[in-house]
This record gives structure tokens, sequence and C-alpha cells, in this order.
């Protein structure tokens, strides 16, 4: 382990071939991380992006990081310049860095260097279909996912959208990571149901940490 702030009460739980759970790995860390996150939203200010098809995102979204994912009429894509401040996004907050690197090499990958941090808050019905992390241009990076505030339902699919996902619960302080032989997954969240949390209010945010 790479620092005492990035531990949970287990070691990784294996839920696919290359995919683990860690719970609470990052609860002890977690005020320092949704501070840094709501220092970068006040720079790159969350919003609803759409689908290439026009529906709008449950989700209010931003991102921090030498690139950030965005999505609307012109498809899904990454790019370095925040289309609603026209600036480059924040520079992603070495606590947030350090934990995903912490967790990626506890699960086997050891070589990861994140440069893109989507930032994801959701309100009580949001939700995220089943879909597929695919436009990145190295799947030999894994996916590193934070998960703050109120609990939700995430669900793991299979390499084929018609697979029956299971159900993993997550809260306050747990990280996913998949990546190898899982990294193309068919991956959501079940719509958040009401609640509060202490530090997060209302809201699940959920950090999803990638190399572009």
């Amino acid at each position: 382990m790479q620092d005492d702030l990035f531990t949970g009460n287990n070691q990784p739980q294996q839920f696919g071939a290359t995919a683990y759970y860690l719970p609470g790995f990052v609860e002890q860390s977690a005020p320092s991380i949704i501070e840094a996150v709501r220092s970068c939203v006040r720079q790159a200010p969350l919003r609803h992006f759409s689908t290439p098809g026009g529906r709008k995102m449950s989700v209010l979204s931003s991102n921090c990081g030498e690139y950030g994912w965005v999505s609307d009429n012109k498809g899904y894509r990454y790019q370095q310049l925040d289309p609603v401040t026209e600036r480059p996004w924040p520079e992603m907050p070495q606590v947030i860095k350090k934990a995903a690197i912490a967790a990626a090499k506890d699960c086997g990958f050891s070589q990861f260097e994140p440069d893109a941090c989507l930032i994801n808050v959701y309100s009580t019905g949001a939700a995220m279909g089943l879909h597929q992390d695919k436009d990145e241009s190295d799947f030999s990076q894994p996916i590193v996912s934070f998960s703050f505030g109120l609990p939700v339902t995430f669900l793991w699919g299979g390499s084929r959208r018609t697979t029956k996902p299971a159900k993993i619960e997550l809260k306050h302080g747990d990280v996913l990571v998949w990546g190898g032989e899982s990294r193309l997954h068919f991956h959501g969240v079940k719509a958040l149901a009401e609640g509060h949390h202490t530090l997060t209010s209302n809201v699940r945010i959920n950090l999803t940490l990638r190399k572009r």
C-alpha cells in the first residue's frame, strides 16, 4: 500500500476475471478528495452532457486532468478544453491521482498513470445505463472508480450487452478497478435512491479515472 489514507478493511475482492472491489479504500481520504472535487467544479462547472442522439444524461458531469470526457451531438470523445469555459480542464488533484494509482497497484495494475478524471454527481433518480468504456486509445490501462456519499447499486455485465448483470452494492469510500480481460465489460448504475450523507448531502459523487 502506498499511503495509509488509502486502505479498506479487506483485500481486493474479485468480481470478474480482472475486476476488483476494494471496500472502504478511500473512506479515510474522502473529506480531502471531496474538497478537491469541489474546487475543480468551481473552475469547470457541472453540466448535463447529452448523448449523440440528443438525450440529456441524468447525471451532472465535469472533468479534471489533462483530458476530459465529453458527449454531445458530435459524439463521445476526449478533449483538452472544456467546451463550456473554453479553457483547459482543472489539473487533477494529487490526492485523487495518488489514490487511483494506489488502488490500481493493489489490483495488479502497477503501471497506471491516469490523465483523465470524469466527475459524475448523481441526485435522486439519476442512473447510468449499461455501457462500455471504449473511447480510450489504450485498453491495456485499467479503469478506477471511486464512490462517495449515498450508496448505489452497480451493475456488472459481460462482454455483450445482453448478459444479465450482477449487482454490487457500493458504499461511501468504495473503489472498483477493472482492466485486462474485463476492461470492455458492460457496466452501469441503478437509479439512486433518496437519502442523506454527512459529506455529500443528498447526492452520490463518482470519480472515474482513466488513461486516455
